[in-house]
């Protein structure tokens, strides 16, 4: 085969990579986007269909039970102070994963209870663990946790990816702010997607902080 002929075929083949990472690039936007249109809004339905294995009270809050539970997906990475955090060291506490944004009102709302709760639990095998997103800076992320006494660790994920990791059809992060509940095994017992005040906080935490 000459080298003429052998060109089109390259540019052909250049051509079909750069509109595969065109689709790739509008898919990773789509997915972007449906986090966005979510955010702040009252909460949600469970993703997916079929037996998802979890049950959502009258409350809003879906919990599932100890043998029908999902681990958690990867959930690492940088904190807003800029320190290496990766959830699963965690395991054998419980968790309380709380998805905020800085310019959510309901994030505000429910961040005085956050901070209260987090303290109350302090040393008795229970983490809270922040994931900011959404915000284009640390710097009003920071001014947050201050303004309300955030003491707990966040991870700082602007675009969404950290809760993306979640599969659809389980208990996953669907609205900004969103409230997930890891049992001492790293899987997810329990959600909201909605703003919680501190008596809501407590009965999604308690139940897991009492299982052997």
């Amino acid at each position: 085969m000459s080298a003429a002929s052998r060109a089109p075929q390259r540019s052909y083949r250049a051509a079909r990579a750069v509109r595969a990472r065109r689709r790739a690039a509008l898919a990773a936007g789509a997915a972007a986007a449906a986090l966005l249109l979510t955010a702040c809004g009252d909460g949600g339905t469970s993703g997916g269909g079929g037996d998802t294995g979890f049950v959502t009270g009258t409350d809003g809050i879906s919990t599932v039970p100890a043998d029908q539970r999902v681990a958690a997906p990867d959930l690492s990475g940088e904190t807003l102070e800029g320190e290496q955090l990766d959830v699963g060291d965690y395991k054998g506490k419980v968790v309380v994963l709380n998805v905020w944004g800085s310019w959510c009102n309901p994030c505000r709302a429910e961040a005085k209870y956050f901070a209260e709760v987090s303290k109350e639990y302090e040393g008795k095998d229970v983490q809270f663990v922040g994931i900011n997103t959404r915000d284009g800076s640390t710097t009003a992320a920071l001014a947050f946790e201050k303004d309300f006494g955030i003491t707990y660790p966040s991870l700082y994920d602007p675009t969404g990816k950290l809760m993306l990791r979640f599969e659809k059809g389980t208990l996953n992060p669907q609205a900004i702010p969103s409230t997930l509940v890891l049992d001492r095994e790293g899987r997810v017992a329990a959600r909201s997607l909605t703003a919680l005040d501190e008596e809501r906080l407590r009965k999604m935490l308690e139940p897991v902080v009492a299982e052997k």
